[in-house]
């Protein structure tokens, strides 16, 4: 009777060991993850990036275009909306500050005036508009060239602005005068124009030649009205 009793507790041992080993881990740190569905490639997921640090993006191009606009040219084009903010605070040159000059030979209802206390060439023609109903003075000939050269040299500060500006680069540059005339003249000093030095025009006191200037340089100057 020992015997049977023996191989029955033998063989219950053996049963149970083979269960064990066949029962799955439900503590398993797989559990919960999904497994890949057959022809499924599971991909990696995208590393966080660490606090205060932005991945960036694929499309992302390092270092820009480069491009910068040109401080120049912006100068040159000042927009009219602010130059409505400097008329609401205009205020016209003082008698003092102004001098009368003499008409241009042959034109007896042209009149010019002087302004001593300097401006930027937007400034300048804004004033001149807005005080005088005029613009800056456009030159046509040598003799009123001259003229006004001799009428300005007593300022001995260098230059004073007339109302060329120099618009475009290469073949596409023009010269315009502010009140719309022609550019029929000119008269410009050895190395001149030269846009690297400005782009609006100035006529020296002494010899009455004309040079480039940066647009933002403060000058006396010029108004036909």
């Amino acid at each position: 009777m020992k015997l049977p009793l023996f191989l029955t507790l033998l063989v219950g041992a053996v049963s149970t060991l083979h269960l064990r080993t066949e029962t799955p881990d439900f503590n398993s740190p797989l559990e919960n993850e999904a497994l890949p569905q057959d022809g499924e490639i599971l991909e990696p997921e995208p590393e966080e990036a660490p606090a205060g640090e932005l991945m960036p993006l694929e499309e992302e191009v390092e270092g820009g275009s480069g491009s910068e606009d040109d401080p120049e040219e912006e100068e040159a084009m000042e927009s009219d909306s602010a130059l409505e903010v400097v008329d609401k605070d205009l205020q016209c040159p003082k008698e003092e500050d102004i001098v009368k000059l003499e008409g241009s030979p042959g034109c007896k209802t042209c009149r010019y005036l002087l302004v001593r206390r300097a401006k930027q060439f937007n400034k300048a023609q804004f004033i001149c508009q807005r005080c005088y109903r005029g613009n800056l003075v456009s030159i046509h000939n040598f003799s009123f060239n001259y003229q006004l050269q001799c009428s300005v040299r007593v300022l001995n500060q260098g230059q004073v602005w007339i109302g060329g500006r120099i618009v475009g680069r290469g073949r596409c540059k023009r010269f315009l005068w502010a009140d719309g005339s022609s550019w029929n003249f000119a008269y410009w000093a050895a190395g001149q124009p030269n846009t690297c030095g400005g782009r609006c025009v100035a006529l020296c006191t002494r010899g009455g030649n004309w040079r480039t200037a940066h647009c933002a340089k403060r000058l006396p100057f010029l108004c036909s009205y």
